[in-house]
């Protein structure tokens, strides 16, 4: 029996347990950096399976489960996700991406026992990928230092390995007026609430001369205590997304200008800052996505054809950020539910139905079986290591 048999049986046989992995996370959703629940479960769970576990690895809600030594092989990471989203719980399936991750690291595990095929597989619970940036954490650590290659899967209204995801920076902005009686004395006051206003119409202008590939959308957190006062302080928040890092330097600069042009008008301090820990745009790494693109046509996955997803954006990753340190792919994949789309009510549903079981199996087979060529094929190696240099270097 191949590596690859061995791999796929292996998935086949922890079925029932690793659907109760999924439907735990699931029935016990928590928000970035407190997913303590998802973390000793999934930890208890890998030990249990023969994995040398690190608990609160780097980050108190990270892990790390290994099988194997360095300097036998490659060493291939496979990322978990467990996280959930304010209110709506995981309506971005992190439960099924930590059961694709558990899964995978159960077959390659089993593969390389069985062929005694030399090599390191690490199983890395990876939290707060919602806004916390978790994975960014882990690489300001050291955590992928070693690592050949780095992969995760994730549901989607769709299958492909190729979407598109787009660099994510975030703003917080103040602007600082005065306050004042605002019907007795209005002219008295500096009223940040209007700045906010324009500031979010000037923004709004700018998308007049956006690349169509580009985004920014945000809210107004606060404009004011009470009608009667001028608003002494109002705040907004934004994201901005663009393909490419280097678009995004351009596009913080335009933005820029909205808010400053917006505090000038008006006589407001402006003040802001963009969060620390920026998502960068996911490169996926060719020969990568070739074996896996193989893998799922051995095992029936119908991947969606592209001209259906071209030019659609699919959000931003923190995973984006491991592909510019480590080979990477981060293929979707569909969760049984049409028309459904991530981040809503309805994904929810989906992420804990028995619809996303088998596909979830399916795709962690194929994510398996692209690690065991990375094993068996030098040259595979060679070439992932060849597409990096190259796409990081175009970046």
């Amino acid at each position: 029996m191949s590596g690859k048999d061995v791999a796929c049986r292996e998935i086949d046989v922890h079925s029932s347990d690793l659907n109760t992995l999924s439907q735990e996370i699931w029935k016990h959703p928590e928000l970035c950096y407190t997913e303590t629940f998802a973390h000793d479960y999934l930890t208890t769970f890998l030990e249990k399976h023969g994995f040398e576990v690190e608990r609160n690895y780097m980050l108190d809600t990270a892990f790390r489960a290994v099988f194997g030594k360095d300097g036998t092989g490659p060493h291939v990471a496979i990322m978990c996700e467990y996280d959930a989203l304010p209110e709506i719980g995981h309506a971005c399936g992190h439960n099924l991406i930590a059961e694709v991750g558990v899964a995978a690291g159960l077959g390659v595990k089993a593969a390389l026992q069985a062929t005694g095929t030399g090599g390191k597989v690490t199983v890395l619970g990876t939290p707060a990928e919602e806004g916390g940036g978790g994975k960014v954490d882990l690489i300001h650590a050291n955590a992928f230092e070693g690592v050949d290659v780095a992969m995760m899967a994730h549901p989607a209204p769709l299958t492909a390995v190729d979407a598109s995801y787009l660099s994510r920076e975030q703003c917080n902005i103040k602007f600082h007026g005065k306050a004042s009686h605002a019907a007795g004395f209005p002219w008295k006051g500096i009223n940040a609430l209007d700045a906010a206003v324009l500031c979010y119409q000037n923004i709004s202008c700018l998308r007049q001369q956006m690349k169509p590939d580009w985004r920014v959308h945000g809210i107004i957190k606060n404009g004011g205590a009470k009608a009667n006062i001028i608003p002494e302080l109002a705040e907004l928040e934004y994201y901005l997304r663009t393909p490419t890092d280097e678009d995004m330097g351009i596009l913080k600069n335009k933005f820029i200008q909205c808010i400053m042009a917006a505090a000038a008008a008006t006589g407001c301090k402006a003040e802001y800052d963009f969060e620390p820990k920026a998502y960068s745009n996911v490169v996926t790494n060719r020969s990568l996505a070739k074996s896996f693109t193989t893998n799922a046509n051995t095992l029936g996955i119908e991947l969606t054809p592209k001209e259906k997803y071209a030019g659609m954006s699919m959000g931003s990753t923190d995973m984006g950020n491991v592909s510019h340190v480590v080979p990477s792919i981060h293929p979707l994949y569909y969760v049984g539910v049409d028309g459904c789309l991530n981040h809503t009510r309805e994904f929810t549903t989906a992420s804990g139905a028995p619809e996303a079981q088998p596909l979830t199996l399916e795709i962690s087979k194929a994510l398996a079986m692209t690690a065991v060529d990375v094993y068996t094929s030098p040259e595979m190696l060679t070439d992932i290591q060849t597409d990096f240099r190259c796409d990081i270097k175009g970046s």
